[in-house]
Parts: C-alpha cells; sequence; structure tokens
C-alpha cells in the first residue's frame, strides 16, 4: 500500500485525520511507500527528489505542520525526517526562511571521451537569416497600455473559448484598417483570425482539397496548388500535408508567371496559385502588372482561387506600397495577413480575407479542434489598431529598416562593388546576385565568420525547372541594431574579391 501524497491542498480526497487540511502552504508530491515505517518512507522519498533534481537547490519546502496534515502523519515524524536531512546535508534551516534544499554542489560527470570544441561554425555571432523582424524593437510600453486599456473594457465572453471567426472587435478595426492601408475589400463577417500564416494556409488547403474530388467531395483528383519556384518549404509542406498536390510556376525579374496558369491548369488541375505579390519571396521582385491582371482573369474563368500572402506588403521604401491583389476581385482572391513581420512572431495572431463561398467550409473545419489565437491578444491587437499605435510603429519600422538597407548596398559599394543588389526596395531582406556555382562555397566561409546566412537555392522548389541561381537573401531586418554593423563587416568579408582591374 502507498501513501501518495500532494502537500498543501494539491491531492485528491481527504488523509486519515487531515479533517483541517492545511488551506496555506506549498505543494509537494511525495509517494511514500506502505512498508518500513512512515518516517523511513518520507526520508527516502525526500532524498529521491533530491538526487533526481525534482527539488533543485534552494527550493523551500513546505512547513512540518502543513506537510504532515497533508500527508495525515504525526507532525513530529516530519520535524524529525527534517532535521535528520538537515544533518545529513540533504537540507538547511534557518530561522525565519524554513527549510530548503541544501546548497550542494554538483556531482562531477564520469570521465568521458574529450568534447569538441565548439567552432564558428556551432555558434554563430551575428544572424542575417529571414523569417522574422527585429523583436528588440517590439512597442512593449504600447503594447502594454493597450493591453491594460483592451482588459479593462473586455466582455465577460472574452475570457471563454471564443469565436473560430476570432473576436469581433478585432475583425471589425482590421476591415477598417486593411481597406484604409492596403486597398483590401473586407467585411468583417468575411475575416478570419488564425494562430499564424501557417495555421490559414493548411485550413485554405483543407478545404480545397475536399471542395472537389477530395474525401468529402463528390469526384474527380485531389487536385493540384500553383506556387511560386521560389519560396518557403514549410509552406509547400503544408499544403502536400493536407492532401494537395504542388505545381511550381517559374519566377522571374517581373515575378510569377501567372501567364502560364492557364496551360497548367489543363494538364494540372489546378484548384489555387499561392502569390507573393507585392514583394515576392525571397526574389524581392513585385509582380508585374500584366500579372496580376493575368493571376485574376485566370481564377474568374476557372472558378480558383489567388491566395495573396502579403506578409511584408506594408514595408515598401522607394514609393507607396502597391495595393493588395485582392482588392482586384474579392470573389477569387484569399488576402492572408500576419502580424509575424509587422509586430512579432510570438503573438501568433494572423487573418484570412475570404470569398463568401470559403467562409463555411473554412470555419467548419476550424470548429474541428484547431488552435484559436488567444482573445486577450486579439483585443488588444483591436485597441492598438484603434488608437493610432500600429500606425506609428510602422513608420518608425519603415525608418529604421530602411536605413539598415541603405547601409547594406552603401557597404557593398564600397567593398564589394560586383555584388549586385536585386529587387525593389521593400521588406526585410535584399538579395545579393552571385557568380554561378559560388553560392554554397560563400555561404560556409560566412558561417567561419560567425556569421549565419542563407542562399537563395535553399528557397527554389525541387521540381521547379529552369536553370537555378545563385545569391545570398540578407535579412537586415532581423538583427537588433546593437549586432547589425558587425553582421555586415561579416558579410562583406565572406564576400568573393572581385575581378582584377584592367591594367
Amino acid at each position: 500500500m502507498e501513501n501518495s501524497w500532494a502537500a498543501s491542498g494539491a491531492a485528491q480526497g481527504s488523509a486519515p485525520g487531515s479533517a483541517s487540511r492545511s488551506a496555506f502552504g506549498r505543494d509537494l508530491h511525495l509517494d511514500l511507500p506502505g512498508s518500513g515505517g512512515i518516517r523511513a518512507a518520507l526520508l527516502r522519498a525526500l532524498r529521491d527528489a533530491v538526487r533526481s533534481g525534482r527539488l533543485a537547490p534552494g527550493t523551500r519546502l513546505p512547513s512540518s505542520r502543513s506537510l504532515a496534515a497533508d500527508l495525515g502523519i504525526a507532525r513530529n515524524t516530519v520535524a524529525d525526517a527534517y532535521a535528520e536531512l538537515v544533518a545529513e546535508g540533504w537540507l538547511s534551516s534557518r530561522q525565519g526562511s524554513g527549510t530548503r534544499v541544501a546548497e550542494r554542489a554538483p556531482a562531477r560527470d564520469a570521465p568521458g571521451p574529450a568534447r569538441r570544441t565548439p567552432s564558428p561554425v556551432d555558434r554563430p555571432r551575428f544572424d542575417l537569416t529571414p523569417g522574422r523582424p527585429d523583436v528588440s524593437s517590439f512597442p512593449r510600453t504600447a503594447w502594454l497600455a493597450a493591453a491594460r486599456r483592451a482588459l479593462t473594457a473586455a466582455p465577460s465572453d472574452a475570457f471563454g473559448y471564443g469565436d473560430p471567426c476570432g473576436r469581433p472587435e478585432l475583425r471589425t478595426v482590421l476591415a477598417d484598417y486593411l481597406a484604409r492601408a492596403r486597398g483590401v475589400r473586407a467585411d468583417p463577417d468575411r475575416i478570419v483570425v488564425c494562430a499564424g500564416f501557417m495555421q490559414g494556409l493548411g485550413l485554405l488547403s483543407r478545404a480545397l482539397r475536399a471542395g472537389d474530388g477530395g474525401p468529402d467531395g463528390v469526384s474527380g483528383s485531389p487536385g493540384r496548388m500553383a506556387i511560386e519556384s521560389y519560396g518557403l518549404s514549410f509552406h509547400r509542406d503544408v499544403i502536400t500535408r493536407a492532401g494537395l498536390g504542388t505545381v511550381p510556376l517559374l519566377v522571374d525579374e517581373h515575378g510569377a508567371r501567372t501567364q502560364e496558369l492557364p496551360a497548367l491548369d489543363d494538364v494540372r488541375d489546378i484548384r489555387a496559385a499561392l502569390l507573393t505579390p507585392a514583394h515576392q519571396f525571397p526574389t524581392g521582385v513585385p509582380l508585374h502588372p500584366d500579372r496580376r491582371a493575368a493571376a485574376v482573369n485566370w481564377a474568374r474563368s476557372t472558378g480558383g482561387y489567388i491566395l495573396e500572402d502579403d506578409y511584408d506588403g506594408e514595408f515598401r521604401y522607394d514609393r507607396q506600397p502597391v495595393g493588395a491583389l485582392q482588392g482586384l476581385d474579392p470573389d477569387h482572391v484569399v488576402y492572408l495577413g500576419t502580424a509575424s513581420k509587422s509586430l512579432a512572431p510570438a503573438l501568433r495572431l494572423a487573418w484570412m480575407v475570404l470569398p463568401d463561398r470559403l467562409v463555411d467550409p473554412v470555419l467548419a473545419l476550424k470548429r474541428t479542434g484547431e488552435w484559436q489565437s488567444g482573445s486577450l491578444e486579439q483585443l488588444t491587437l483591436a485597441e492598438f489598431l484603434a488608437c493610432g499605435a500600429y500606425d506609428r510603429h510602422l513608420r518608425g519600422m519603415r525608418l529604421r529598416y530602411r536605413r539598415r538597407r541603405d547601409q547594406l548596398v552603401a557597404a557593398l559599394a564600397d567593398r564589394a562593388p560586383h555584388v549586385h543588389v536585386s529587387g525593389i526596395a521593400a521588406g526585410l531582406h535584399a538579395v545579393l546576385e552571385l557568380p554561378p556555382g559560388t553560392e554554397q562555397s560563400i555561404v560556409e566561409a560566412a558561417r567561419w565568420q560567425g556569421l549565419a546566412l542563407e542562399g537563395l537555392n535553399s528557397f527554389r522548389a525541387p521540381s521547379a525547372p529552369g536553370t537555378a541561381r545563385d545569391g545570398l537573401v540578407v535579412a537586415y531586418g532581423t538583427p537588433p541594431d546593437h549586432s547589425f554593423a558587425g553582421g555586415l563587416e561579416a558579410l562583406v568579408r565572406a564576400l568573393p574579391p572581385g575581378p582584377e582591374p584592367e591594367a
């Protein structure tokens, strides 16, 4: 028989003689074997908890009175066990601070093979890999003020499980903001808040898979989604896990070749195309106006959809940002936005503006157990948008990122003029064009400079036709201000020298 209790009221039921169990103290779970006596069992349980690390040095234990009440044993038994463990060095006791686990030196590891000394390859000092903003610039003070106002005004239902659509306060404010800032034709009833872009893409892929010829459809093939030949591998993974195939759509200096969608559709059953029209990721070019029109025309003529990933559309430095593609045809373009680049990935806040006929299928899937963004974060973002703090933050970050891009371009012009920066002045990264066959060696050289860097080819779809381009995707938006100069210095050191000047 075992006596297993969690001290200070955390156990289920009641221990014998504990009608007045302590309602104060600290929780402590102990398993006391029935054999060998209670005192000996208590000593073994406490030693084992300390020896295993479950009770760390400095941890304060419950008082002898609390632990005795919770275990249903005599207080003197606990007091004697504590005293013996203090004498043995397992515990320490000081007047006024209670009984604690003693600060003991950690046991030495057994001798083993010599450990390899970490190299710069293992521990990069600088990070210029894309995928996130400068999180050190998160507007903590303004966000905290918005959170306080939002929490004060929050209705009681905000503390429940929430609606799969998202909080109505956020959807209403988002509809106004997206119309004003991105040219999106949005209605709050067609906005669905997601726990990040990946969740939104997964929901859409599953809805498209089930809608025609999928496991919940009538007949036909599972269908495919056209994807840009350069993009993120985990986006492709989300689509394929949902049951859709992927077909690469070539990208050139004018963006994705959307004029080829009809020909692909004839032989590949394309149901949707995932595009980054404002600023193609990662090549950095905007979708040409003719190709924007071609994408929308294809969707209209086939009943398909364009999934518009507007991941950094608010960051354009040489002119006003191009309006969202969704504004051309809200019935055939799904707009996907996120706070991951404008604020921080940790917020897990993204949104979809859906055509009417996709709202019910997407919500039906979301109700089956998909994670939802926290209501309090949604209310805070709604307040952050409504009070103008979001616009102010974006203006400040545009200036910061533009300065960094200018620094990058100036450093290359001064020390590596043979390296060309392609793409428009926008977003949080730039592409450095390289001679064929040099990309991997430069990435390795950067690692030995203590710099984490990614090559352009790491973003190329494996099945993409045509010739691969060598280049570097340099994320000037990733590092905090204090480390950007060092990262830039490591970058230019890693670049190969230019051609010798002619005599």
